[in-house]
């Protein structure tokens, strides 16, 4: 499959079903505490996407995804499937949305804290964070795919953690998950050539302890294999003439 160039007008709805992604986040943070079940969450989410939004969970049934969003706690690393199980105080969430309105998907994930985190996950949390950033300060046209996970890298590396390999970011548009295949470690100046035009999710995913991962019997839900924390963070992301529009930015983020 080749890497699309989109067009003016999927731009257009790209910006829409991503700033709907980022405003599913914005509604589901108050209830993001102690005592909520993480079914709860996909509950509020799916209706308020359904119902105010008028757009479509994307997660929904996709390749037999039971549920409307990802909530992955603690030592999962993604793909967690929203079950009856209550948050508790400490503990680290990332709740992963992606929408489609008028046939164009946006897609982000936050990081939550459940009353006080441990000063690690706290760490874990803004260093994940830094480096999505980074990452993104390296999106324009004639840069490459390589200077992404190039400063990802170096940021988690120089902090002391560990990045999960074999999830990525993805391009996206009318089609959920396409080419590239966008890499939180690599080398610059290397990988494909970025061009006006482009769009997709980039997103690394940081451990506290070793960069290994297994899947559960679920076959979705992925988590750290010596079970130490694990966070991550994601924005849908256009690459434009001389630098970057993020399409999934939410208000409160105005370092970006």
């Amino acid at each position: 499959m080749a890497v699309t160039i989109k067009t003016p007008q999927d731009i257009e709805k790209m910006r829409n079903a991503g700033r709907l992604a980022g405003e599913v986040l914005d509604m589901i943070g108050p209830y993001v505490k102690a005592g909520i079940s993480t079914d709860e969450l996909n509950t509020l989410c799916h209706n308020y996407i359904v119902n105010v939004q008028q757009a479509i969970p994307a997660p929904l049934n996709y390749k037999g995804f039971p549920k409307s969003i990802c909530t992955s706690i603690n030592h999962v690393v993604c793909h967690g499937i929203p079950n009856e199980k209550k948050l508790k105080d400490g503990d680290i969430i990332n709740i992963d949305i992606t929408v489609i309105k008028d046939g164009y998907h946006g897609d982000t994930s936050k990081m939550f804290t459940i009353g006080e985190p441990s000063v690690k996950a706290a760490r874990l949390i803004k260093i994940t964070r830094e480096c999505m950033l980074l990452g993104i300060q390296q999106v324009k046209a004639g840069n490459y795919l390589g200077d992404i996970g190039a400063a990802i890298q170096e940021h988690a590396h120089q902090h002391h953690f560990s990045i999960v390999r074999e999830y990525c970011g993805h391009g996206i548009g009318k089609i959920f998950h396409e080419e590239p295949q966008v890499l939180h470690y690599g080398k610059a100046k290397t990988g494909l050539r970025l061009e006006e035009g482009m769009i997709f999710t980039i997103e690394p995913m940081l451990n506290v302890g070793k960069k290994e991962t297994r899947l559960l019997p679920d076959n979705w839900t992925v988590v750290t294999k010596d079970h130490s924390l694990s966070a991550q963070w994601e924005h849908t992301v256009l690459v434009t003439a001389d630098g970057f529009e993020v399409l999934t930015k939410r208000k409160e983020e105005t370092d970006l």
